[in-house]
């Protein structure tokens, strides 16, 4: 059996691949029922919450993310949540390998949207604003950077020291980072605007679009949550990564619905409508688009299947 950490999950998953991958496992052939979501008590503090996420292949391979989430470990100095991924075979139920689960859900999530923007951006979109500096934004910056020829990219977050940091880590891969002191001023310039922060109200304003934009919403994952406003969510062509997590879990959708500002028709297409060719994504140059991402086990899956045949891979040639 295969045990990947945090490091060895990172380098078997290169963004190329990931998203070719991804790809492939939108356009047919994955099941991935509802997540399992239950609350464990513990003892003298705030329960614990067990999150299984399965998905599988029929005969390939089947595989879930389990993910623990203890509040109560901030006090005993731990990370709040922990995540492995298990994968097996489809044929005889074996388990083949264990992996990060954390670091598999960045680097699926980023390559999700960096697939989505190889169907909504513009082909020639060259100036990239990251909105949020957590462990997504790198991520996010690197993935957009395989699909578009980004020629400069723009950070943005609270703390502009994170964002500091962050713009020096990029800038050692080749492109060229800067922090952005104004978010609006920012977003005027921007061809992609790629948002991953945990915000409660919108950041992002309709009218600081430019013709052409493509907004991609990572973050923001409770139906309280969201990243965009109203006049963002009118003007754009709107996009998700499957209709059932955004219509279940993403406040930017789910607070316009509820407005009446936008309707469920609104909806133009989900990643595996843009896979499997039965909707050609953007439509114009001047055409304002919307990726909406709240993650789906099948991502997860695909993932895991590529770091198993990566690290497979590199074992036979070595021999």
């Amino acid at each position: 059996m295969l045990v990947l950490d945090s490091a060895e999950t990172r380098n078997a998953l290169p963004f190329p691949q990931l998203i070719d991958a991804l790809r492939v496992m939108f356009s047919g052939g994955g099941t991935a029922p509802p997540r399992h979501h239950h609350e464990m008590e513990v003892p003298g503090e705030a329960a614990a919450t067990l999150l299984l996420m399965p998905a599988w292949v029929a005969g390939r391979y089947f595989g879930v993310k389990m993910v623990s989430v203890f509040p109560g470990n901030g006090a005993r100095g731990l990370p709040a949540i922990y995540g492995s991924y298990l994968l097996s075979s489809g044929l005889t139920g074996e388990l083949l390998a264990v992996m990060d689960g954390g670091e598999l859900t960045a680097r699926r999530t980023a390559a999700a949207s960096a697939l989505a923007s190889s169907y909504l951006s513009r082909p020639d979109a060259s100036t990239m604003l990251m909105v949020g500096t957590g462990r997504l934004s790198l991520n996010l910056i690197e993935a957009h950077a395989v699909m578009r020829p980004l020629a400069r990219v723009l950070i943005w977050g609270r703390d502009s020291a994170k964002a500091e940091a962050i713009a020096e880590e990029a800038s050692s891969s080749g492109l060229t980072v800067e922090v952005a002191a104004d978010l609006e001023s920012a977003a005027r310039e921007a061809d992609i605007i790629s948002c991953a922060t945990l915000s409660e109200e919108p950041l992002i304003r309709g009218d600081w679009l430019k013709p052409g934009a493509h907004l991609d919403l990572v973050g923001a994952f409770k139906p309280s949550m969201r990243e965009s406003d109203d006049r963002a969510v009118a003007c754009a062509s709107l996009f998700v990564d499957t209709y059932e997590g955004a219509l279940a879990e993403a406040g930017d959708i789910l607070q316009p619905l509820k407005a009446g500002v936008i309707e469920k028709t609104a909806l133009k297409a989900d990643l595996a409508d843009l896979c499997a060719g039965r909707h050609s994504g953007r439509a114009s140059a001047d055409e304002i688009t919307l990726f909406k991402s709240v993650g789906a086990s099948i991502e997860d899956l695909a993932g895991a299947i590529l770091a198993l045949e990566q690290v497979q891979r590199k074992a036979a040639e070595e021999l």
